[in-house]
């Protein structure tokens, strides 16, 4: 069961939640730091990190000695990263999405491909026995979707029941790949207006996609009931509420988990894995 712990904005208490579900669910659980540009659950869980593999797409490399300059290349390529100007090609990495298209279809097989590096995949086993795995994109890098696609499937045959995503925040790209191919979605946010606006455009790919979703509240009692009348409305189930506690706070600043500074709420978050489990198989 694969199961995506995302938020529509940053700050909710996303990677909180998911290193708490993680740390709960038994044995063969296999984490997945999928916030590429400012993966953080490391922070919580401790993994060692003992392996490593650079993580990039193929960019394409013309021979101008066999280039007849046709345009074929450029046609065939949607994301327009390369232009033909009369005996001149240019290519821009910026845009590229290392799909190959120019290399296939390339009459004079002028084209190859070098792999660009964008970033790093990192893995390893954390004190408590969790597969942990994270990217982390190189600064600069204007796509994390590349890194996300070889994180899901690496390291290569490590058996697991159960498979925590943590999605970075937002509603882009990014948040879409992490989302692909899941069991579950759960959605944290807050009871404020920033938190209901910003689970109104996460809800909506969920919805895109196909994929069964639930709520978690966090901070429960601040703001107002906005976020309730509109999962109420929207028939969206909230699964779980975490009060705003100073305790909690006081924790993850100092590099705690929620379940080890508040060891009753592990029976909350089994509880938690059982009714998505439940979703999952309805």
């Amino acid at each position: 069961m694969r199961i995506v712990v995302a938020s529509g904005k940053g700050g909710t208490g996303k990677t909180t939640v998911a290193t708490s579900l993680a740390l709960v669910a038994g044995e063969a659980v296999r984490f997945l730091d999928c916030d590429v540009e400012a993966p953080n659950a490391a922070l919580f869980l401790n993994p060692a990190l003992e392996t490593r593999q650079e993580v990039g797409i193929q960019l394409p490399v013309v021979d101008e000695a066999l280039c007849t300059h046709c345009g074929r290349c450029a046609k065939v390529c949607e994301f327009h990263a390369i232009a033909v100007i009369g005996k001149k090609m240019l290519i821009f990495p910026e845009l590229c999405h290392g799909c190959g298209s120019c290399t296939l279809i390339c009459p004079e097989k002028a084209i190859s491909e070098r792999l660009d590096v964008m970033g790093v995949l990192e893995g390893g086993k954390t004190p408590t026995g969790l597969d942990f795995a994270q990217g982390v994109m190189n600064v600069g890098e204007p796509m994390a979707v590349p890194i996300l696609r070889a994180l899901k499937k690496w390291p290569p045959a490590r058996p697991f029941t159960i498979e925590i995503r943590d999605a970075p925040p937002g509603a882009s790209c990014p948040v879409v790949e992490t989302m692909r191919g899941a069991d579950f979605i759960l959605l944290v946010t807050e009871p404020t207006p920033f938190g209901l606006h910003d689970l109104k455009q996460v809800i909506g790919i969920t919805r895109e996609l196909g994929l069964p979703a639930g709520v978690l509240v966090n901070r429960n009692g601040i703001g107002d009931n906005a976020v309730e009348s509109y999962c109420a409305e929207a028939g969206i189930p909230i699964l779980m509420r975490i009060p705003m506690e100073r305790r909690f706070a006081e924790a993850i600043a100092s590099g705690k988990t929620l379940v080890e500074a508040a060891p009753e709420y592990r029976l909350l978050f089994r509880e938690l894995l059982e009714k998505i489990s439940a979703r999952v198989a309805a």
